[in-house]
């Protein structure tokens, strides 16, 4: 039996953040129903390349149930309250206050059921100025400095996916089951609010540290690690990108041994910690870009493996679509078409085969409308 059978979410969601939130929770076994407006949530349209739907909307919304609902109707309002009187939880990532004037918001309707857990995501957070801004993700790597700290030296760069979106969206995740326990054990429903940007701001602890408490002024390393050395990316002789890792002394007296074959550069001064290494990482790298550039990638590779030095490809997209880490699982668009994408990264020992081999789908617009409506209407 799945973990979060026989509960209920009710999410006015859109985009990534809320419904990778409730995308996670329904994957545990929770009925999740997912409110959208008359022309849908909007990520239905953010692409086509999937049989000519969304990926985005495929990947977040397997298996919930989809109803339009249209808040300036009262049957409307009274119907999503309706569903509230059931629900364990309340999930919405729409612009802070839009829900106020309905009277929707999680305060309300944590007055209305007191039992209901509510999880409300925003951008910026919701203080008076906060609020006003809206936030999508890479506006939110801009302004939290996660884009100040990537990229190469001469130019910052996007973090390739939505990293905030999906940052969010597992926090919440993790705050609904956090309410699920508090309410489990007795102690009612409970309020969990969060940002994209409060996200990214606090995975930006070591960096912000280091500049506040250390005067460093960290910029993009590019495929270099900014506080360790040697940790980066270097060119064998048939041209192929290979990151090594050291990360401790042990490591860089093998690394030396074995990789660059020169036993006394481990006892260098120059390079003799971490710290001296990071100093004098020109130096370094050098050093090692000449030894990686005599050797093809092959032999190079089954060197690192034999002396436990962490490494690794960089690979582009076939790559990763071959990994031999990559697994995968079935999912359905909205049509119901077969595609599949990198499995949910969580196994779980307790499912049995014919709950694992279960494959949702996403929902079209609105096409549970009417069964929800004949369930939660009072007659």
């Amino acid at each position: 039996m799945q973990s979060l059978s026989g509960i209920l979410v009710v999410s006015i969601e859109q985009a990534v953040a809320a419904p990778l939130c409730t995308a996670r929770l329904a994957n545990a076994g929770a009925r999740v129903i997912k409110v959208e407006r008359r022309e849908g949530d909007f990520a239905r349209n953010y692409d086509s390349t999937i049989k000519g739907e969304s990926s985005y909307f495929t990947w977040l919304n397997q298996g919930k149930e989809s109803i339009v609902l249209d808040f300036d109707r009262t049957e409307d309002r009274e119907l999503l309250l309706a569903m509230i009187d059931q629900a364990d939880v309340f999930v919405q990532n729409l612009k802070p206050d839009s829900l106020e004037k309905f009277k929707l918001d999680s305060v309300s309707l944590r007055k209305r059921n007191s039992n209901l857990i509510t999880c409300d995501i925003s951008g910026f957070g919701e203080d008076k100025k906060s609020k006003t801004y809206k936030a999508y993700d890479l506006i939110v790597q801009a302004e939290s400095g996660l884009l100040g700290v990537s990229g190469v030296p001469e130019e910052p760069g996007r973090i390739g996916i939505s990293i905030c979106d999906i940052g969010a969206g597992i926090t919440s995740y993790t705050a609904v089951l956090e309410g699920l326990i508090r309410k489990y054990r007795g102690f009612g429903g409970s309020s969990f609010k969060t940002s994209l940007f409060g996200v990214a701001s606090e995975w930006m602890t070591v960096p912000l540290a280091q500049h506040e408490y250390g005067g460093r002024n960290i910029k993009p390393a590019g495929l270099k690690h900014p506080s360790i050395a040697p940790y980066g990316a270097f060119s064998t002789k048939d041209e192929d990108l290979i990151i090594i890792s050291v990360q401790n002394e042990r490591e860089w007296k093998i690394f030396c041994k074995n990789i660059l074959e020169n036993r006394k550069i481990a006892f260098d001064k120059k390079f003799s910690t971490n710290n001296m290494r990071v100093k004098n990482r020109i130096q370094l790298d050098r050093l090692i870009q000449s030894q990686f550039s005599e050797e093809r990638s092959k032999y190079l590779k089954e060197k690192l493996e034999m002396s436990s030095i962490a490494f690794g490809e960089v690979n582009d997209l076939e790559g990763l679509a071959n990994h031999f880490a990559m697994n995968r699982q079935l999912m359905r668009t909205s049509s119901d078409q077969e595609v599949f994408f990198p499995s949910n990264p969580l196994k779980r020992s307790f499912l049995d085969k014919v709950e694992e081999k279960q494959t949702p789908r996403a929902p079209l617009l609105g096409e549970n409308t009417e069964s929800i409506k004949n369930e939660f209407t009072k007659t």
